[in-house]
């Protein structure tokens, strides 16, 4: 009986001292890393960095304000990845004491310098000059549209145009709101109103009656 208490007692001892041994293994290899991505060129918060520990195959993306934070091993190697700049790497220092380390990465633009292109609507120099000659002056886009938008034009469109169930659907809800703002009284009458002749007398004064 003796002996069988006094091997759980050593059995009970060693597995208590392995499993101290192995927290203080893990402690010691174990790190957490934070830290912040910024650009080398503005000094700002790269938001949503993705951070790739190459050596442990796993990885995080920052936050909207560039901070990670992640369980890291020293020796291992992160890359920092950000769109339209440089994928930069960090290798993990093993002189570290403490288990917690924190840190700033600054990744630079990557910025790529493209040669000057000019695009022109003609295939040679003979369609240029075709084109020039055959170009009629002041039918520019602005004239052709204040011409498509004028009063004559959109009347001339407008009688030409059939009525579909949108228009008559859309003259009814008209009436029907008429009728109910007018709902006890007679109908309104711009002929009476003081505000449409007034705003009549304006715009005759101000030439906008007259045309072009």
């Amino acid at each position: 009986m003796k002996v069988v208490l006094s091997l759980l007692f050593c059995s009970s001892f060693l597995m208590s001292f392995g499993q101290d041994k192995i927290m203080q293994v893990l402690d010691s290899t174990f790190i957490q890393l934070s830290g912040v991505v910024i650009s080398e060129e503005t000094l700002e918060a790269l938001p949503y960095t993705t951070v790739y520990d190459k050596t442990q195959r796993r990885g995080v993306i920052a936050d909207y304000y560039g901070f990670f934070s992640m369980v890291a091993v020293p020796g291992d190697t992160l890359f920092f990845s950000f769109y339209g700049h440089k994928t930069s790497s960090y290798i993990v220092p093993d002189s570290l004491s403490d288990s917690r380390y924190s840190m700033i990465h600054m990744v630079q633009r990557d910025t790529l310098n493209l040669p000057q292109v000019d695009v022109y609507p003609w295939p040679s120099r003979d369609d240029f000059a075709r084109a020039f000659i055959d170009m009629v002056p002041y039918d520019d886009a602005l004239r052709r549209a204040q011409q498509q938008l004028s009063g004559e034009s959109l009347a001339f469109a407008a009688a030409r145009l059939e009525g579909d169930a949108s228009l008559s659907y859309r003259a009814s809800r008209d009436g029907y709101n008429t009728k109910l703002y007018t709902n006890g009284q007679l109908p309104g009458n711009n002929l009476l109103s003081p505000y449409a002749w007034s705003k009549l007398i304006k715009d005759w004064k101000e030439g906008k009656l007259s045309r072009e």
